[in-house]
């Protein structure tokens, strides 16, 4: 990790949980609170002045809620990276944050630690997959529910490549991988970063997370 401090921010309707949050992380290393906002509108006025490097979101605030904030959020500050932190745990919910631009999705009686955790993985992965995101991934592969087209131009992948995806989505192992497509393990570890120079994933979560918003695992 880099000496350099990463701005955070907290936006949430509650004033004693955003108290809470910022006396958590206030001393953690290199993490600078920025600003916080109480509603949704405060937190568009904010970002336009100081754009965080990581933000902290509740989904439910006052006039402007956070699934309407994130596609705003994405449209004019891409390069944030958003961790959705709210008491919802809906698995439809959080596979609609992810699919829409969330880079993490935690609930409000996260333990510190992991809210930290998760502020350091995004920054360095962009992405933090927890048990949580985890089990709506595998839900949606099992239901086949759809997803929003967030890239206009994806990219193709082969009918083999699109296979293996589908079982890296449902956490299978290379080794079980290789075995339902029938390709040895080295071919499916060289297929797999292939796909990742492809979409411009740094990581397996990222491209998780591309196939996700391109209706890829439907």
């Amino acid at each position: 990790m880099s000496e350099q401090q990463i701005k955070v921010a907290i936006a949430d309707d509650h004033k004693i949980f955003r108290d809470g949050i910022r006396m958590a992380l206030k001393d953690r290393p290199y993490l600078s609170i920025i600003w916080e906002a109480d509603d949704g509108k405060d937190l568009m006025h904010k970002m336009k002045i100081k754009s965080p490097d990581v933000l902290l979101m509740d989904i439910r605030m006052p006039e402007l809620d956070g699934t309407n904030a994130i596609g705003l959020i994405r449209k004019h500050h891409e390069e944030v990276k958003i961790i959705v932190l709210t008491m919802y745990d809906d698995q439809e919910m959080i596979t609609k944050m992810m699919e829409m631009g969330a880079n993490a999705y935690l609930t409000k009686t996260t333990d510190p630690d992991e809210i930290y955790q998760a502020i350091l993985t995004c920054m360095n992965e962009d992405f933090y997959f927890n048990d949580l995101v985890n089990k709506a991934v595998l839900l949606k592969l099992q239901h086949k529910k759809t997803a929003r087209q967030f890239y206009p131009n994806p990219v193709n992948f082969s009918e083999k490549e699109l296979n293996i995806l589908k079982c890296i989505a449902a956490d299978k192992t290379t080794e079980e991988i290789s075995k339902e497509v029938f390709l040895s393990p080295r071919t499916i570890e060289t297929i797999r970063q292939k796909m990742k120079e492809k979409v411009g994933a740094k990581t397996i979560a990222g491209l998780v997370m591309y196939a996700m918003r391109n209706k890829l695992l439907d």
